[in-house]
């Protein structure tokens, strides 16, 4: 049974790590080869699913996270990080400072990737604990809470916006309708999770070389004007890209201009420049001292990236392995109601291959033939199919790892900490949901 195979090579799994002590990178790649095998995919047909999956993983998130990490650590060594996590102290205080970071987030987060919105922010998250001297967890894990709820649940992001396609639903009406649910549910948990006891008894350090050691003074730190304007320039380009392709249509040199400036790599890419220049020979730093900042960077991300490959090589040998068509067989005919289904499936998938827009698309398929005759709006199934596709994130998820390495935690305290996360935030949303539905119908009475 395919979920048997899931389920035991997630054991595996555990077991090269943590008592073998294998490093995630080795154990995922020995555990995609297993399953490979035991799903009947050919021999000599393996390696070239590995390296689709490795490939299709990094060619999504290298270029992001690696000028992302860059620009957070010129940003760091020049002390333009710390000017803006000094300026939300002042603003919000340091008892705040939890609030101050699902509020950034979730303001950058509702038109940014999370692994996008993740790198830009946590260099200030990490500052933040420098400064505050308060644990990682309790500044960082609210800001991973808070963009992880806004990238599941809200389009413009991959997932709701595929899903709103198939359903014909309004992109805008979905948003607007989401957000209710999305920034009450984020919240909630973005606040509460800090203080649980078993998050609470961890205390992971910063990943060495992602941020600076060293603590400036105010004379020698950027304004906070060039400071918020180079960490908001990505997000300007990239929110603003994706709003001119909500509100129009039809081909034209100028879209396709946007499109490319607003792309993720490109914005970042500039932002890489304008960061060289304004916190290099503008302060008067050489730039051979922004170009150690950046192979610093680069340096302390290379495993971080071997990982997050690896997890992409074994979460494509599940998909290539049928698991996801074995789901859709078996719960296509489920007497369940739409939303209920919808939502169910889009777990099963997400436990079972990792992947959030693969359990999103296939979950969209199988319940599309209900929506007609069910009278449910197809905005609500949309947000159901994609608060679904949140839950229980686990190792075969890349952004599992990527949380994983960033917050310096084992494995086990990473499936704790985000795997727990993620479900609560998945059923939250599909109580939401179901409110919201009933909301709607009694409106239309």
């Amino acid at each position: 049974m395919p979920l048997v195979v899931v389920g035991i090579s997630v054991l595996v799994l555990l077991f090269l790590m943590t008592r073998l002590k294998l490093n995630g990178f080795t154990a995922l790649l020995l555990v995609a080869v297993g399953v490979a095998l035991v799903q009947g995919i050919p021999v000599a047909g393996i390696p070239d699913v590995l390296a689709e999956g490795v490939g299709g993983q990094i060619g999504d998130t290298m270029l992001t996270i690696g000028l992302g990490a860059m620009i957070g650590r010129v940003m760091g060594d020049s002390g333009a990080a710390q000017r803006i996590a000094d300026r939300l102290l002042d603003a919000f205080g340091p008892r705040w400072v939890q609030v101050a970071m699902v509020v950034t987030s979730m303001l950058i987060g509702v038109t940014m990737f999370y692994e996008v919105a993740f790198i830009i922010i946590v260099p200030i998250a990490f500052t933040l604990v420098r400064v505050t001297r308060a644990s990682l967890l309790w500044v960082g894990l609210p800001m991973s809470i808070a963009l992880s709820t806004m990238h599941s649940f809200l389009p413009p992001h991959p997932g709701p916006t595929a899903v709103a396609a198939t359903f014909h639903a309004s992109v805008g009406h979905t948003l607007f309708y989401g957000l209710f649910i999305a920034v009450p549910a984020g919240a909630l948990i973005a606040l509460v999770w800090p203080r649980l006891p078993f998050v609470r008894a961890m205390n992971p350090s910063v990943p060495h070389g992602l941020v600076a050691e060293r603590e400036f003074t105010d004379e020698e730190m950027p304004g906070l004007g060039w400071s918020l304007s180079v960490a908001l320039f990505p997000v300007v380009l990239i929110a603003g890209a994706a709003v001119v392709d909500m509100v129009t249509s039809g081909e034209s040199p100028v879209l396709h201009t946007v499109a490319f400036i607003g792309s993720a790599p490109i914005a970042l890419l500039l932002t890489l420049a304008l960061a060289a220049w304004a916190f290099g020979p503008r302060i008067g730093r050489s730039m051979a001292d922004v170009s150690a900042s950046c192979g610093s960077a680069a340096q302390a991300m290379a495993m971080i990236l071997l990982v997050i490959g690896a997890g992409g090589a074994f979460k494509n040998v599940l998909v290539e392995g049928g698991i996801s068509d074995y789901i859709k067989d078996v719960t296509e005919s489920w007497p369940v109601s739409p939303i209920i289904l919808a939502w169910l499936i889009a777990v099963i998938l997400r436990v079972a291959l990792g992947s959030a827009t693969v359990a999103v698309v296939t979950a969209s398929g199988v319940v599309l033939p209900l929506l007609a005759g069910s009278g449910t709006h197809p905005e609500m199934m949309v947000l159901a199919v994609s608060c679904g596709s949140i839950a229980f994130s686990h190792v075969n998820d890349p952004g599992f790892w990527l949380f994983k390495e960033y917050f310096n935690l084992s494995v086990l305290d990473a499936i704790k900490v985000r795997t727990s996360y993620t479900t609560v935030l998945a059923v939250l949303g599909l109580g939401g949901v179901l409110a919201g539905e009933r909301v709607l119908d009694a409106l239309a009475l």
